[in-house]
């Protein structure tokens, strides 16, 4: 006889308290499900029930394995989830906080390509700058650009690298000349971008050392990436942002990439979310079409 089989007869007797409401409800003869408890009592050496005409009691021995079989049981329901979840189509809400801009125009693009894929799959799309909490906040998933936060609950996988340049107007190269080194930078007005209260330095990477860092004068502190170009590209000041953000713009002829032979700093975006036994389709599919997708757009 089946070993699972007769775990799940046997908890479904002792559940429901008797031989024959069990094999009423398994849609068994009652001298089946004898079978199936004798069947382990024989295999294990040890006696599970004791029986008497009136009623049945588990022996001290069959209330552990009890314990057990509901255990083992449940965790086979589990993978034959899994399984069908690996088979089924992408369904259910997929919730997703992340970054406003870099969200609107790198992100919301994968996923609603998604969802026009997978019809029975919804979204329910945060754009915002502020670090949503996962479990306090209920999001599936977290796009976050930087170092991803340290916490053993949380995974993290990187799914872009954004080159970041320095760009700024021809105007304002006309009135205050061109930098032609990182170390020039300092003699320049900036316009920079403040997130979450928090002005980050300038990085340049330095072959086999900690990144360079600098921070020109500023007097315009923005906390929308867009708004820090709009600012650039009038003439306020030098901008350091990601490079597909500005590459239509340089091509245009409104910002000129500065510093063109320096290596430009990745500055990373991580998918994250909260540590599971098991990770819905949903939420895997979304990673990898991220993770596939974004690094094209970044280039």
């Amino acid at each position: 006889m089946d070993r699972l089989t007769s775990m799940a007869v046997f908890v479904k007797a002792v559940d429901l308290g008797s031989f024959t409401a069990a094999a009423d409800a398994l849609e068994l003869s009652g001298p089946m499900v004898g079978k199936h408890v004798r069947f382990l009592e024989q295999r294990l050496g040890m006696p599970l029930l004791t029986r008497s005409t009136r009623r049945q009691s588990l022996t001290e021995f069959g209330r552990a394995y009890y314990d057990r079989c509901r255990i083992v049981l449940a965790e086979a329901d589990a993978a034959d989830a899994l399984a069908a979840d690996q088979l089924a189509e992408p369904h259910g809400r997929l919730r997703v906080t992340m970054p406003a801009h870099f969200g609107r125009h790198c992100v919301a693009p994968v996923l609603l390509e998604l969802a026009r894929q997978y019809p029975a799959l919804e979204l329910d799309l945060s754009f915002n700058d502020r670090f949503s909490d996962l479990a306090d906040d209920e999001f599936d998933l977290a796009i976050r650009t930087g170092e991803p936060e340290d916490r053993a609950d949380v995974v993290a996988r990187r799914i872009a690298r954004q080159p970041m340049i320095v760009c700024a107007a021809p105007a304002y190269l006309q009135r205050h000349g061109t930098p032609g080194r990182v170390e020039e930078l300092a003699a320049h007005q900036a316009v920079v971008y403040r997130r979450s209260g928090r002005i980050r330095p300038w990085l340049f990477p330095v072959e086999g050392a900690t990144p360079l860092e600098t921070l020109p004068a500023h007097r315009l502190r923005l906390d929308d990436l867009a708004a820090v170009a709009d600012a650039a590209a009038l003439g306020m000041g030098l901008a350091w942002l990601p490079q597909w953000l500005v590459r239509e713009r340089i091509e245009a002829g409104a910002l000129v990439h500065l510093l063109p032979q320096q290596r430009p700093f990745l500055y990373d975006a991580h998918a994250m979310w909260l540590q599971r036994p098991h990770l819905p389709r949903r939420v895997r599919l979304a990673v990898d079409a991220l993770a596939a997708a974004l690094p094209g757009m970044m280039a």
